[in-house]
């Protein structure tokens, strides 16, 4: 995860979206005049996204976790 300021990402913009997409990098973009932002991949955003659900309830953490055990052969 790195730390950039708006105008060296709009300075660099092709470098930072690249190191975004191709290295799995997570860009915070650092505002003086508003509220900093996160950049990262589709893929990331999905991967997260898909983790929130699978986690949104008690009984499917249970099951997840229950399945990670057994997975490692501690059930």
């Amino acid at each position: 995860m790195r730390v950039v300021n708006y105008t060296e990402f709009k300075t660099n913009l092709s470098k930072n979206l690249n190191a975004v997409n191709h290295d799995s990098d997570i860009i915070i973009v650092s505002r003086s005049k508003g509220k900093n932002v996160v950049v990262m991949s589709l893929d990331e955003y999905n991967s997260l996204q898909e983790t929130i659900y699978l986690t949104s309830t008690k009984a499917n953490r249970e099951k997840l976790d229950a399945a990670v055990e057994e997975m490692n052969g501690k059930n």
